[in-house]
């Protein structure tokens, strides 16, 4: 830790008990949502331990002390029951939202978001259209991505939106530079990082990418700062797999992001 703080930083999607009621209606949604129950016994670990979780503007980056930081991607609707339990233990959470999908039926409305606000909880860009691939974007089209989204947040929050989430993950030099030229101060990635960077103004934070199949047990030794290099050397081995096979990955990515039947759902809410 000399120099710098060590950061636990923990990525959740949806928890929720009806999967199609929330987020993304996609089959790469689903490993990636956990029940209430088993979201409950992550809680559990969490308050088994030394850490409160916290948020990312709170950190002194100049201190060599560890923080834990819960985070939910994508601004589905089940976020608001997810900032309720976490408000009932006195944490506050990060919650990151596809500004495209606010009032879909499936996602939060502005009420909503405005809510999670007022709880204490910190809201983010997760990008405004969620592209399937954000690596692959042209280095202006990052930056739009990034600059409509924060417009969003900050006109409907009334107050700055200086923190993001890559979508999908897909971390690149052109995609960290995009970030800081957009403003933002933050910056998660799905990287399992412990160590927080600095690349052009933009602080980089790592995560656990947290699966419904992940244990309560895995999860507290992870929040006990465990068994990160592990994490790390698996994430590194997938990145490399992708990035060798560029066809195969993305007829991957084509398959897990196409829509599922949204039946019997109404339209957008206006905002």
């Amino acid at each position: 830790m000399r120099g710098g703080p060590q950061v636990a930083g923990f990525m959740y999607h949806e928890v929720t008990d009806r999967p199609l009621e929330s987020g993304f209606l996609r089959p790469g949604a689903v490993p990636y949502t956990l029940s209430r129950a088993a979201f409950a016994r992550h809680l559990e670990r969490f308050r088994a331990g030394s850490l409160a979780p916290e948020l990312v503007t709170a950190i002194d980056f100049t201190s060599p002390a560890r923080h834990l930081l819960l985070t939910f991607d994508d601004g589905g609707r089940s976020a608001v029951y997810v900032g309720d339990q976490l408000a009932r233990l006195g944490w506050n959470g990060h919650f990151f939202v596809v500004t495209a999908r606010i009032g879909e039926p499936t996602f939060l409305d502005p009420g909503e978001i405005r809510y999670l606000r007022s709880c204490g909880h910190l809201l983010g860009s997760h990008s405004h259209s969620h592209p399937d691939i954000f690596r692959d974007l042209p280095r202006t089209a990052m930056v739009e991505e990034w600059r409509v989204s924060r417009d969003i947040l900050e006109q409907m929050l009334g107050e700055p939106c200086p923190v993001a989430s890559l979508p999908g993950g897909d971390i690149s030099p052109s995609a960290v530079a995009s970030a800081g030229e957009a403003g933002l101060g933050f910056l998660f990635t799905s990287e399992p990082w412990l160590a927080p960077r600095l690349a052009g103004g933009c602080r980089l934070l790592g995560r656990y990418s947290v699966k419904a199949a992940t244990s309560p047990e895995r999860v507290q030794a992870l929040s006990r700062f465990r068994g990160w290099r592990r994490a790390q050397l698996i994430r590194g081995l997938k990145v490399v797999a992708r990035r060798s096979l560029p066809p195969l990955y993305r007829r991957y990515v084509r398959w897990t992001t196409s829509e599922r039947s949204r039946a019997g759902a109404g339209p957008a809410k206006a905002w």
